[in-house]
């Protein structure tokens, strides 16, 4: 099978690899036809992880089951299926407390939890920007899509991690109708969690970023955007609230954010937050932090490098602000959201820029990277049938 594969820093190939096979009486095959590229697998495409070369990539994936396992009870041949970027048991301590973005059975280091497809730290599984995936526990992590599932797969296939993770983030923060939130990031992720946020009836969604086609998608859906070239976030906030600050806010860049002149720097969004966000609010970090990052160093400095960042804690103590973090439990939300989407009521293909093939890969990784004007997010069809640009 065709597998777009990881070579090293910036380097990504597609080419022949082994057949996705089952491993396990619970495994399914699933014959990937939408899969995309996320925000979080540029950290592994620039080489700021520990992410193996000779691996495949892609934890956003969806497609038709072709085989199960003799255990397989529930999934069936033919059924279209998207599958939570977390790959969990669902009988371990974590699982059945919800928590499947920290499975201990699916995670083979017992110092850490948590697994993923084709993802730094989280297992060994292959990723899913190929033609065939092995699913461990299908009948747990497959969630099943109705008759519409074919024709709307680039509005389901974001069920696989990014509208979950945007709504986890909004979840964290608390909103709530009429709430008044600020999001610092435009990108996929924060997309979603100012769509999340407006679809849970949030009065006003501020998206903070520096990047014009991002933010104007950010404008479409309704929310207000503030581009950091040209204004602070805190200044606008606090001066639309009477000084006080938005109710509650989301960090959706991660570690490597950078100002808008190219400058790296941790700490920037989570800082803008404790600044935007008024006393006793609430804030949700579902931006990738790494306790390791290999280019740390020389973009940012040594504490850097081992995930130490310098946030305002001092500030974020004395306004007595509540912090949530970490990745999206995906199941707990994809059912929820799934029907949302079912019913006419959620539509998140709209961040979607791109429709490829999985042989455009290299291209479509060297644009997204570079944050190329219009390449808000990519798609890739490893059954062929990408049309290149979505508008």
């Amino acid at each position: 099978m065709k597998a777009a594969v990881y070579e090293g820093p910036r380097t990504v190939t597609v080419k022949d690899v082994p057949d996705a096979k089952i491993e396990h009486p619970c495994d399914i095959i699933v014959r990937i036809t939408t899969t995309n590229i996320c925000g979080s697998d540029l950290h592994m495409y620039e080489g700021r992880t520990s992410f193996e070369s000779g691996r495949t990539l892609g934890h956003e994936n969806l497609g038709q089951v072709v085989e199960v396992g003799p255990a397989v009870r529930k999934v069936q041949v033919g059924e279209y299926v998207v599958l939570p970027f977390n790959i969990a048991c669902g009988f371990c301590k974590q699982c059945e407390q919800g928590l499947t973005n920290y499975c201990l059975t699916m995670q083979p280091e017992p110092a850490l939890a948590g697994a993923a497809y084709g993802f730094a730290d989280m297992g060994p599984y292959q990723g899913g920007q190929a033609e065939l995936l092995r699913v461990p526990y299908g009948d747990f992590n497959a969630l099943r899509l109705g008759e519409d599932a074919a024709e709307r797969q680039t509005d389901y296939v974001m069920l696989a991690d990014i509208f979950p993770t945007g709504y986890h983030a909004t979840e964290m923060a608390h909103v709530k109708p009429g709430d008044q939130t600020v999001v610092f990031g435009a990108g996929p992720v924060g997309l979603m969690a100012t769509y999340s946020a407006l679809l849970k009836g949030a009065g006003r969604v501020w998206t903070v970023d520096h990047q014009p086609d991002r933010l104007r998608k950010a404008e479409e859906i309704g929310a207000i955007p503030i581009n950091t070239a040209e204004q602070n976030p805190a200044e606008v906030v606090k001066e639309a609230t009477l000084g006080l600050g938005a109710d509650n806010g989301c960090e959706c860049v991660g570690y490597q954010a950078h100002d808008p002149q190219g400058h790296e720097d941790a700490s920037l969004t989570l800082n803008g937050l404790i600044d935007s966000v008024r006393f006793t609010g609430d804030i949700g970090v579902v931006g990738v932090f790494l306790p390791q990052d290999p280019g740390g160093a020389e973009a940012q400095g040594e504490l850097e490098a081992q995930g130490k960042v310098p946030i305002d804690f001092g500030l974020m103590w004395f306004k007595g602000q509540h912090m949530g973090t970490g990745q999206a439990p995906v199941k707990k939300y994809n059912r929820a959201l799934r029907d949302l989407i079912a019913g006419g009521k959620a539509k998140p293909s709209f961040v979607v820029s791109h429709e490829l093939s999985l042989d455009e890969a290299p291209t479509a990784y060297e644009h997204f990277d570079a944050r190329d004007e219009g390449w808000t997010k990519v798609v890739l069809h490893p059954d062929g049938h990408g049309n290149g640009h979505k508008k």
